[in-house]
């Protein structure tokens, strides 16, 4: 199910029988009850849920701001006032992984909050 939704989240699958019919074989009717009855609960808190998903997203654009600050910050201050601004900018492009490494040191920044680096290196090329 990893390919055909785009979520990072595992998908839950519940199994039961959805008839109002009792159930045929009773060899799992206990499984059967304990997954309806879970599916129930979760269609329930899905307004609750919502709520809180919109504050992970929140969270997480937020923190991906202020490292890409941090990374703007950084490279702006390394950049020249006056000549060699080229070579020095295919530099710090060549060497970003440099960069993110002493960024994370330096703030204490979390390794997973940077964006992707080849993603990172296009943007700043085409700049």
């Amino acid at each position: 199910l990893g390919r055909v939704s785009d979520t990072p989240e595992v998908m839950r699958v519940y199994i039961s029988s959805f008839w109002e019919r009792p159930f045929m074989h009773t060899d799992n009717s206990k499984l059967f009850e304990a997954e309806r009855n879970d599916l129930l609960t979760d269609l329930r808190n899905l307004p609750r849920n919502a709520a809180v998903r919109k504050v992970n997203e929140l969270v997480k654009r937020a923190r991906l701001a202020k490292v890409h600050a941090y990374i703007i910050s950084y490279l702006r201050s390394q950049m020249p006032t006056l000549w060699g601004k080229d070579s020095k900018q295919r530099e710090l492009i060549e060497n970003l992984n440099l960069v993110f490494y002493e960024l994370h040191k330096k703030h204490h920044l979390p390794v997973g909050d940077f964006p992707e680096m080849g993603r990172m290196k296009e943007c700043c090329a085409t700049a």
